[in-house]
């Protein structure tokens, strides 16, 4: 009997065999990617709309990303650890303090990593400065929040599911309902030394707060001497319109934490900033990474970082991003129950009697369009910022027929 099988099963049959089964992914297999466009083994051709959980706003391949990570390479200096000083971190810690508006930068690898360096940096803090009691201090953070997968993040998250047989959690941790200033202020007490917040709420279901929510927020923590923390792993570096989503309501937080598209999807970067007051709470073997500053990802983040602002990305989310939210409201969905959006983080929930996202988000890879599922009801799309309109106008003519024929099932 012949084997009818192709590249891209044989893949995913390999990984199935072979690894943990902690992810539900589309079944395709990326296998090249150039601008928002990617290709299977098979040459079938796909048009990102997640990008990486918006890990690559600046697109598959960007030439100037990829001629930073060679160079670099070429060197023959890709790790040094800490325990040396190189050519490119001074360089990218710089940049990093020029783009937040901050003076010091803590480098790490994984978002997961940042959020808890932040973590720490607020605790140390809470009771070198504050002058909280030792091993008292406590974080307020949001019901629906996502910010990673460690067992301390895990434990302050209010899904279940992500908590499942990993316990005893950290205590520490105060959760309050994203939106709602008065439970905030109700969960102040004298041990809260800061909040950890997403400006949008992107796994949650690309959840907005209430107009002016940041500001008040903001406003009531420098009143109370609470540091504010904000989350900008996947809404930071241009996927909502500004480099940081808090611009959005003029907030400047007092740390921000960093990740994905910091290094543009080539390689994992992370930094936490914040002021010198603040930063200084670390000294000399306090906190650290091998990795964390790496030489190799210090130079491709500041290419990255270049890219966003040379290409004025944050610019083009916010044009592209009014566009293609204006041409989805307008299709005469029988499944769409509401869209939010802001710049090029795009929510589209389903209606509960058309059932859930996901055959929503099958039926749209056989159209060519890759988007995924967030909280079962919502199609998140979030495709590279580097996206055209033309290439929008493709992508919507797909869309457009998958929202308005039968439900998939």
């Amino acid at each position: 009997m012949q084997n009818t099988a192709t590249k891209s099963t044989e893949y995913m049959d390999m990984e199935a065999q072979y690894g943990a089964h902690n992810y539900h992914p589309l079944p395709i297999v990326i296998a090249k990617g150039q601008g928002v466009w990617v290709w299977d083994p098979d040459g079938n051709k796909y048009m990102d709309c997640l990008a990486a959980y918006s890990a690559l706003n600046q697109g598959y391949n960007h030439p100037r990303i990829m001629k930073a990570a060679r160079d670099q390479m070429e060197t023959g200096v890709t790790l040094t650890s800490r325990a040396f000083y190189n050519p490119r971190l001074g360089e990218f810690l710089k940049k990093v303090a020029e783009i937040s508006g901050h003076d010091r930068a803590l480098p790490m690898n994984t978002g997961a990593e940042a959020v808890e360096s932040a973590i720490k940096m607020a605790r140390r803090w809470g009771y070198d400065v504050k002058g909280v009691a030792d091993d008292k201090a406590e974080i307020i953070a949001f019901n629906n929040n996502f910010h990673g997968r460690t067992t301390t993040i895990v434990g302050f998250s209010s899904d279940k599911e992500y908590q499942k047989g990993f316990g005893p959690f950290t205590p520490g941790f105060t959760l309050v309902d994203y939106g709602d200033v008065e439970a905030f202020k109700a969960a102040i007490n004298e041990n809260t030394v800061a909040i950890l917040i997403e400006p949008i709420q992107a796994e949650g279901g690309i959840l907005i707060p209430p107009a002016g929510y940041m500001k008040e927020m903001a406003e009531i923590c420098k009143a109370e001497n609470i540091l504010f923390m904000a989350d900008e792993i996947q809404t930071g570096l241009g996927r909502t319109g500004k480099m940081f989503a808090m611009e959005h309501e003029g907030v400047q937080p007092d740390v921000y934490l960093l990740a994905k598209a910091i290094s543009g999807g080539f390689m994992p970067v992370s930094v936490v900033t914040a002021n010198k007051d603040l930063m200084d709470v670390f000294d000399p073997g306090s906190h650290g990474s091998t990795y964390g500053g790496n030489p190799l990802g210090a130079a491709v983040a500041t290419e990255a970082i270049n890219v966003l602002i040379d290409e004025k990305l944050c610019e083009a989310a916010t044009e592209l991003g009014d566009y293609f939210v204006g041409k989805l409201r307008a299709i005469d969905s029988p499944h769409v129950k509401e869209i939010r959006a802001r710049g090029l983080l795009v929510g589209v929930e389903i209606k509960a009697s058309s059932g859930v996202a996901r055959p929503f988000c099958e039926k749209l890879k056989e159209f060519g369009i890759l988007a995924k599922e967030t909280h079962a009801s919502v199609i998140r799309f979030a495709p590279p910022l580097v996206i055209t309109k033309e290439e929008i106008d493709w992508a919507l003519e797909r869309i457009e027929k998958v929202l308005t024929t039968d439900a998939p099932v």
